[in-house]
């Protein structure tokens, strides 16, 4: 199913923080020197890098936007509470590099007109983990997890990524959604859809980047790379669907390192039940937070899909019911390990998850502490950590129950 079926490996875990300050660093990477096997840090900076022992004498290469990059000996990691600190980058480019585009919409188009230069032309088989949250006010009611396969396509290709669903599991708590059921379609494609370069026509295509405002703002460091920062807000709110964000331009190349950007959620007579599919009649739905994020990563000269996520915040009115309901959903996909997919592997018609795919339940992964193996994942934060505990009891309840019934002690 994986690329790697290792069962013999080595476990690193810690947190990566601001050498200054000492806070926590979110969405760092890290990634095993010479090779595609990476994680990246969790919302309170935390990692676990399940490293294959044939690659034990290797480095990690720690990396974040604006930071410098470390490059780590694994022999100097402990197998827990690793500490890994990064320091701001001082960003300087050259003259000829800022005189060069000073038209920032201009810079935009070119990276999209040229990015055959850039992104990744080969089809490639991937890993990948993938994490799916539905909160209700700030308690989790929904959680799943898996490990997914994806052939993924070179933009210039017709053909649609594909995915195959490897280990999962979810645990859905029906009581706390109450009459009103929350799901977000799609499972793995709403993150896999975020990737612009093969899927330029969610956001930026040739008529829509025409309706944005483009600007520069001071420039940053990725890798030890420099990178142009550009700002982009809506004109004049002409399109159906309007964003706001920041685009992350590799000075050397020109290509698409990182996109962070949100729904303009303003005008609540025109968000209205907008990003909802299918919904009753007496309920209406409002977006009140759309956020959204994309990574790519350098190998071999060419950019590769790396990491994406969404957060999406609802407000749920129902006729005849005193109090709104506020729920969130969140999903992120980190791409774990990969390679060119020179054999010619398929993923078959009757494994593929289909884009309406909607997880099913199956909980009982979660009593096991080795449910992921040799597997890559995000770490968790402490909101899903103390919801998966609170999934292992109610497992070990309804375990104890059983006993009782079969006239077991």
């Amino acid at each position: 199913m994986s690329l790697i079926a290792q069962t013999d490996f080595a476990e690193y875990s810690g947190k990566v923080v601001d050498g200054r300050s000492n806070k926590t660093l979110e969405s760092t990477s890290l990634n095993i020197n010479e090779t595609n096997i990476s994680v990246i840090t969790n919302s309170e900076g935390q990692f676990t890098l399940k490293v294959p022992s044939k690659y034990l004498d290797s480095k990690v290469v720690v990396s974040s936007l604006g930071y410098n990059t470390r490059v780590i000996p694994l022999s100097e990691l402990s197998d827990k509470n690793n500490t890994i600190k990064l320091y701001r980058a001082v960003t300087q480019l050259s003259a000829v590099s800022i005189s060069a585009y000073k038209n920032a919409e201009n810079l935009i188009r070119k990276v999209f007109r040229e990015k055959n230069k850039n992104v990744q032309n080969k089809t490639v088989f991937m890993t990948a983990f993938y994490r799916e949250t539905i909160k209700r006010r700030s308690r989790n009611v929904s959680l799943t997890e898996a490990v997914v396969n994806i052939l993924k396509h070179p933009h210039t290709s017709p053909q649609r990524d594909a995915i195959k669903l490897g280990k999962a599991r979810k645990s859905t708590d029906y009581k706390r959604l109450d009459t009103l059921s929350v799901k977000l379609q799609g499972g793995p494609f709403s993150t896999i859809y975020l990737d612009v370069m093969k899927y330029p026509e969610y956001i930026f295509t040739d008529k829509t980047i025409a309706s944005y405002n483009f600007s520069f703002n001071q420039p940053s460091t990725i890798n030890n790379r420099n990178v142009f920062v550009v700002n982009f807000s809506p004109k004049n709110n002409g399109l159906n669907i309007n964003y706001n964000g920041i685009l992350y331009i590799d000075v050397q190349s020109l290509a698409l390192v990182s996109a962070s950007y949100t729904l303009d959620v303003s005008n609540k007579s025109k968000m209205k039940n907008l990003l909802v599919k299918k919904k009753p009649r007496d309920v209406i739905v409002y977006p009140l937070e759309a956020n959204y994020r994309v990574d790519y990563k350098a190998r071999g000269g060419k950019w590769y899909y790396s990491y994406s996520s969404l957060s999406l915040k609802f407000k749920v009115n129902k006729k005849r019911e005193l109090f709104n309901k506020v729920y969130t959903l969140s999903s992120e996909m980190a791409v774990t390990d990969w390679e060119v997919n020179t054999t010619n592997r398929k993923i078959r018609n009757r494994d593929r998850l289909k884009p309406t795919v909607i997880i099913t339940d199956a909980i009982s992964g979660f009593s096991d502490p080795d449910f992921w193996g040799e597997y890559n994942l995000i770490e968790p934060d402490k909101s899903i950590e103390s919801a998966i505990d609170k999934i292992k009891k109610s497992i070990e309840k309804q375990k104890e129950k059983e006993k009782i019934a079969n006239g077991k002690p």
